[in-house]
């Protein structure tokens, strides 16, 4: 897997949440939970306040276009999305000794 970098893409623009827009049109609140850089790519970790109860996690590609702000852009690959949950777990174990 490469290496996993804490980064702060969004929280700079946004502060601890963004707005995401549902399926249904309606605008839900998201908590940043975290972002980092794993390879060329960047990716958001988002939680909505029904996630947090259920203790889940959104993960997003942060694209960038230029002379815009950041976008997200949702996972379709499985495999893609397994590796980044497993970039995220590792950042939120960092510094602790895994099994």
């Amino acid at each position: 897997m490469s290496e996993v970098k804490r980064i702060s893409v969004l929280k700079d623009i946004y502060g601890t949440e963004v707005d995401l827009i549902g399926e249904e049109g309606a605008t839900e609140p998201f908590q940043i939970i975290a972002e980092f850089l794993m390879g060329d790519s960047s990716y958001a970790g988002l939680q909505s306040h029904d996630m947090q109860k259920e203790d889940e996690i959104a993960f997003f590609r942060i694209t960038f276009k230029e002379g815009s702000d950041p976008e997200l852009e949702s996972i379709e690959s499985d495999e893609e999305w397994e590796l980044v949950s497993e970039a995220y777990d590792d950042l939120l174990f960092e510094g602790e000794d895994q099994p």
